[in-house]
């Protein structure tokens, strides 16, 4: 068994008690804590968010002229700006932007667009052009290339499957559905040697990744709490829990969790409109409580799907399309609208063209919030501007 095959076995502990060999818990204990305070969440909106119906081009006449059936009111559309409006839903997003704390990058894809979820979530998560193929995800590699020794808690993905972005040759992260209950430990003692077999030294490795990362994670839960209320909603639970990890000091570089729901093919308005207030009112609460803890400037947020639907509606719904904007966050960004409003006059075979690569924003975080060095993971394009102070 290859270290690829056996992550691919063990790389998900999604709460619970997770029960090893006793001679697995007592390899040996590793540096943790990755350097530096800044740290960056992500979250992924899976089934292709409708961009145009998110932030919206509300005085632009062929808005309404291509979405007869889905396009909303301007009169209900709030934080109007540069021809650009949200959706009533986000309202909070709305007034994130007006305290200066949320940036809109409009336009983001990559060329060669691929129209399939799988696919198009896999070039997302590592970052490589879409007719190439890799087993690492570009946060994985940033990870391996960061932790000169593994730590366990580098990345946390809150969620019940594993994340690919965050997939490298080391194990580096640890995917949770419940902190609370992730816990670990073992009853004996007992001294073991390195073997000689590094396919078996690999093994030990990843056990102790599962130990150190419950350990890390129990004491950051036990230095925070929750200091504001959040919705009941999945989405809130996985904010509420990052959060609390930040403020207990867990000292993660990436943490990553997702909301689907987004293939809105049919019955749009109402199930987008939904999706869109979960995201806002989880997204909000969030904020707040990370404002509040003073910690808002070191956390940086990132909002994105696979991809945008098409310009025009089907009569109830949007098909699968290409480009979309992303939000950012916190993070001392500049809380402004980067690149050109959607133009829906030029449009490719019924598309929007992308205008910003989605791995110039990738760039972006890596060189300003990471302080790395974006081209050592493969990363060619150059950061977007303006983005943060």
């Amino acid at each position: 068994m290859n270290r690829r095959n056996f992550i691919s076995i063990t790389g998900t502990f999604t709460g619970g008690v997770l029960l090893l060999p006793d001679f697995l818990h007592a390899y040996g204990s590793q540096n943790s804590l990755v350097v530096g305070e800044q740290c960056v969440v992500f979250v992924q909106l899976n089934g292709g968010n409708d961009g145009l119906n998110t932030f919206i081009p509300y005085d632009n006449p062929l808005y309404y002229d291509l979405r007869t059936k889905i396009a909303l009111d301007k009169d209900v559309m709030v934080g109007k700006n540069k021809g650009m409006a949200f959706h009533p839903s986000l309202k909070d997003f709305a007034q994130m932007q007006q305290n200066g704390d949320l940036t809109v990058i409009q336009n983001v894809g990559y060329p060669e667009p691929i129209r399939s979820h799988f696919r198009s979530q896999e070039i997302w998560q590592t970052a490589t052009d879409s007719n190439k193929y890799i087993n690492e995800g570009w946060l994985g590699r940033y990870l391996d290339l960061q932790c000169k020794e593994h730590q366990a808690t580098a990345g946390i993905n809150l969620d019940t499957i594993d994340n690919l972005a965050l997939k490298g040759f080391e194990p580096n992260s640890i995917t949770v559905k419940d902190p609370n209950r992730f816990k670990v430990k073992s009853d004996k003692e007992e001294n073991v040697m390195l073997s000689d077999n590094p396919q078996l030294d690999f093994v030990r490795k990843i056990a102790n990744s599962v130990t150190e990362g419950s350990n890390e994670i129990q004491k950051a839960l036990a230095k925070s709490k929750a200091e504001i209320g959040y919705p009941k909603t999945g989405l809130s639970k996985n904010l509420e829990w990052i959060a609390r990890l930040i403020k207990g000091n867990l000292n993660s570089k990436v943490y990553y969790t997702s909301l689907g729901g987004f293939d809105t093919h049919d019955n749009q308005l109402a199930i987008h409109g939904r999706k869109l207030t979960e995201l806002n009112d989880a997204l909000y609460s969030f904020y707040k409580d990370i404002k509040q803890s003073k910690m808002l400037q070191n956390v940086t947020v990132v909002v994105f799907s696979e991809f945008g639907r098409r310009v025009k509606d089907n009569g109830n719904g949007t098909d699968h399309g290409t480009a979309a904007p992303m939000f950012i966050i916190g993070g001392n960004n500049k809380g402004t609208i980067l690149g050109k409003n959607p133009d829906l006059t030029n449009l490719d075979n019924g598309d929007l063209k992308y205008e910003i690569d989605f791995r110039s924003v990738y760039a972006s975080l890596l060189q300003q919030k990471m302080n790395f060095d974006y081209s050592k993971i493969g990363i060619n394009n150059k950061p977007v501007v303006g983005l943060f102070s």
